[in-house]
């Protein structure tokens, strides 16, 4: 398995709309050059904050912190694919692998599954013989993962085809979530090119539920025409959008006219939802995918994470590029009518974002995104993704 093949896959090119206005290529050339300085200051950066010793980025979550930063790396705008790999990374690759588990995830204590998918991704960037039959037995961990109650009679768990953290809570071992779904079907998606070469050994490897799993989306979204659970907002504000798990969200509740409690919509878990749809197989046509491709475009905004303030305002700019990225979206229109070239527009607010020491900070620090490392990789790649498809 090539290098080659996921990095086409994480930095797929888009299908650009010719009836519509681009950005001068001159702004675009420019753009992409102050992306590219940018980028090297932020990788300066976290070069900085690496440990020396151990190769890992970050105390809190290592395994996932760093992972996230070996993609930084590997994304690099002038990086090619046969490149040899930098020695950060390879000091961070060999931190990775002292944390492969004898049950094939890739973490310290908690949050398999989270730590697992990032790590997967990661060395999905920089496959090698030697590591195949770890990141088999990643992918493995990975599908074993989600929800699956079908065996014991419990169809009508929304929860069903979904996956979490991976350390299932005492009160509540059915946890699954759109965030950490997202994150395994992510890793998934590039895994595949693990199977490509391999004929019938590759068929007889296990694979996810995805008619679960896309169902599993289904139930986190608001769309009273196809979701029928007693959260789902009939406001039109929320038509659309995404909530964090059934009957779970971060953006707040609003009484309905028949006294129920719905669930708002909010930007940051939308774009995940919107990203898992497509790496789950769901097309652009779809009417699940145009609900959210609308909701999204009618609250676009750069200034906040629609619905939480600056809330996972990070994550919510990693988010969005790459979910507008690998649907070939081009443009969003507002609610006002505007076109948005959402390339241009959001390169201009990261690179204005960007600290004197080259990291990238949040003010709110809800989602460990007090950390400059983990704030500073969601940014290079959502920087990474617009330069390569610009």
């Amino acid at each position: 398995m090539k290098a080659h093949v996921a990095l086409a896959l994480l930095l797929a090119a888009p299908q650009i709309l010719p009836a519509q206005v681009t950005t001068p290529p001159a702004r675009q050339e420019s753009l992409k050059q102050e992306i590219r300085l940018a980028y090297d200051r932020g990788l300066a950066f976290l070069k900085s904050k690496q440990n020396a010793a151990s190769g890992q980025w970050g105390d809190a979550e290592p395994v996932a912190f760093t992972a996230l930063a070996i993609t930084s790396f590997l994304l690099a705008p002038e990086r090619k694919p046969t490149d040899p790999l930098p020695a950060e990374v390879e000091k961070a690759i060999a931190f990775l692998m002292k944390n492969v588990q004898p049950d094939g995830g890739i973490y310290v204590k908690a949050r398999a599954n989270y730590n697992t998918s990032l790590a997967l991704t990661a060395l999905m960037l920089a496959p090698s013989p030697e590591r195949e039959p770890t990141l088999l037995a990643a992918r493995r961990f990975v599908i074993g993962q989600q929800n699956d109650f079908d065996e014991k009679g419990k169809l009508d768990n929304p929860n069903d085809g979904g996956v979490g953290y991976g350390t299932p809570k005492p009160n509540n071992p059915a946890h699954a979530d759109l965030s950490n779904t997202h994150f395994a079907l992510e890793a998934l998606y590039y895994a595949q090119a693990l199977l490509a070469d391999k004929g019938d050994a590759g068929k007889n490897e296990p694979q996810l539920n995805y008619s679960a799993a896309i169902q599993f989306i289904k139930n986190c979204q608001n769309l009273p025409e196809t979701n029928k659970a007693s959260w789902v907002s009939t406001d039109p504000q929320d038509k659309g959008g995404f909530i964090y798990s059934p009957g779970e969200t971060r953006g707040g509740e609003i009484k309905t006219p028949d006294g129920r409690t719905a669930l708002r919509s909010y930007g940051s878990i939308s774009y995940a939802g919107l990203l898992s749809f497509i790496y789950a197989g769901v097309g652009k046509d779809d009417p699940h995918v145009k609900a959210v491709l609308q909701w999204l475009s009618e609250n676009y905004t750069l200034e906040e994470n629609p619905g939480l303030g600056a809330q996972g305002r990070y994550y919510y700019f990693h988010t969005m590029a790459k979910a507008l990225a690998i649907t070939d979206v081009d443009y969003l229109k507002t609610k006002d009518g505007k076109v948005i070239d959402w390339r241009a527009d959001l390169a201009g607010k990261l690179l204005s974002l960007q600290q004197g020491d080259g990291s990238w900070a949040n003010t709110e620090g809800r989602w460990m995104e007090s950390d400059t490392t983990l704030t500073t990789a969601y940014i290079l790649m959502a920087l990474a993704r617009i330069h390569a498809t610009f």
